[in-house]
């Protein structure tokens, strides 16, 4: 007897309807699973025998063919277990004939344990949300992933066992719903930039990379405040909008780090360490995944010690930051994770970290420096936005009590600005002034009168790149936002250039 039982896969964040179709025919007991199925698909077979029998049903002793359809799709994961043992149930007699067509109506994800409990399985999610646009009348997942499909909107019921499945479906058994965890959501543990001290400088470039997304790399001694302007900086972004809670709930979902029931709400804040692999960083593996910089979609990745990060790690982010996104190919398939994510990048200025401290003598050699800041390429350097010179902290500094802003005033100045780009690409995909085009720079970011010489120099003179020019505009744009202007001023082109440290060939002589 032939059954199909309808479940989901994943392939990247998004997920796909999967036929599950299991065939009993007389012939040598045996068990086989075709359509692409990966090693934990295949063991499935022990689990689905064992929970079978452990659950108070009989195993068919002939001839099983288990497929996976759409055949030519690969299938990989625990949760096609569920699916599987109620094919092999239906088509042994398990399920009565009776109940065969609610069967078709429902949808069923989870893992078997050996005694017939189904456990939690990852990317209930996002397997859920590509069910929007389809009918059914509902979907079983074990009762681990409850809360997690609550989140999607569509009537979810939980389980507990593969038998109070089978006691639902034949009338004998109900399941309850799918709700929502209405514990209260843990505070932000996120500091102060009042609690930095000194730096005004990089304060405000970061109220600018915060304001329009940009990115920024920042260059200074030990001590100086990096990591702590870093991991304060969350605090002046803007609330995730639903689209971006969901693609963001997505991705972790996919990872298996959701936790609840809702929507992840704020803005990431990945910081790996500098010994992670490119992989890692990137995302991929034998089964890919996603990694470091799709964790922080629509968030921020914190590299600290950035030229201690291996070299193909650091040239591995060229793509992500100019695309967005993160494409692992593999022989059988391509998966495309999104990566639009802020990177803010900490560096000493050279290896023993004080080249022009004001008081401690650099140890290092001129050679030792160029092979250090060698390991951040140019190329790179011109994808990132901001470049922020950080200074040492005097005692006198260091002593007394901070009186800089707190980040919930800055924080309101770059929503304001956010408002602003908002209603400015209110027609089209860009999200914010970072990820504008040629196009959409040449029509919001024209150069203003005067300008033309300040770029001219910083092309000729400085060594600035043509991207590195657009960089200068998209960031002068951001700075006319926080102060309400319609235009692009000289003075905002002028300010704009000091963020590109970086890419001088010489100082800024005679720009103002």
């Amino acid at each position: 007897m032939l059954s199909k039982i309808r479940t989901l896969a994943l392939r990247g964040i998004d997920g796909f309807d999967v036929s599950a179709e299991v065939d009993i025919a007389a012939g040598l007991p045996s068990y086989s699973v075709v359509g692409l199925p990966d090693a934990a698909v295949k063991e499935s077979k022990d689990r689905v025998i064992a929970a079978v029998r452990n659950s108070g049903f009989d195993f068919p002793s002939k001839r099983i063919t288990v497929n996976l359809s759409p055949a030519e799709r690969k299938k990989s994961g625990t949760h096609f277990d569920l699916p599987i043992a109620l094919g092999v149930l239906a088509a042994s007699g398990g399920i009565e004939k009776a109940a065969l067509k609610k069967l078709e109506q429902l949808v069923f994800i989870g893992e078997l344990a050996l005694d017939g409990s189904l456990r939690p399985v990852a990317g209930v999610l996002p397997m859920l949300v590509s069910l929007e646009k389809t009918a059914v009348e509902a979907v079983i997942v074990p009762q681990g992933n409850a809360r997690e499909a609550a989140a999607s909107g569509l009537t979810c019921l939980h389980a507990a066992s593969l038998k109070e499945v089978a006691d639902y479906i034949n009338g004998a058994g109900s399941l309850k719903p799918c709700e929502a965890d209405a514990a209260p959501r843990a505070e932000s543990s996120l500091g102060d930039f009042s609690e930095v001290k000194n730096q005004v400088f990089a304060k405000r470039a970061l109220e600018i990379a915060a304001a329009g997304f940009h990115n920024v790399i920042m260059v200074g001694p030990p001590g100086a405040g990096k990591s702590m302007l870093a991991r304060r900086f969350g605090g002046l972004l803007p609330d995730l909008s639903f689209e971006e809670k969901l693609e963001t709930t997505k991705i972790y979902s996919a990872s298996g780090l959701v936790k609840g029931s809702r929507l992840i709400s704020e803005r990431p804040f990945r910081e790996p360490h500098h010994t992670i692999s490119d992989a890692a960083l990137i995302g991929g593996g034998s089964n890919p995944r996603p990694g470091e910089v799709s964790l922080a979609h629509n968030g921020v990745l914190f590299l600290d010690e950035f030229t201690e990060f291996s070299r193909a790690a650091i040239e591995s982010l060229r793509e992500p930051l100019e695309a967005w996104k993160v494409t692992v190919s593999r022989v059988k398939e391509t998966v495309v994770y999104p990566a639009r994510f802020l990177l803010v990048a900490a560096m000493n200025p050279c290896p023993c970290g004080y080249l022009g401290h004001p008081t401690k003598e650099c140890a290092c050699t001129p050679l030792q420096v160029h092979k250090y800041r060698a390991k951040v390429s140019g190329p790179l350097l011109d994808r990132i936005d901001l470049h922020i010179q950080l200074s040492a902290i005097k005692y006198a500094d260091w002593e007394a009590i901070p009186k800089g802003e707190d980040s919930r005033a800055i924080a309101i100045r770059a929503r304001k600005a956010i408002d602003i780009q908002r209603e400015r690409f209110s027609v089209s995909k860009t999200r914010a002034n970072a990820f504008m085009g040629v196009s959409e720079i040449r029509k919001y970011c024209r150069v203003p009168e005067g300008a033309s010489s300040v770029l001219e120099m910083a092309m000729n003179k400085l060594g600035f790149s043509a991207r590195s020019l657009d960089k200068i505009l998209k960031i002068s744009r951001t700075i006319a936002d926080l102060e309400g202007a319609a235009d692009i001023s000289r003075e905002h082109v002028i300010e704009a250039v000091q963020y590109r440290v970086l890419d001088r060939a010489s100082e800024l002589a005679g720009l103002r």
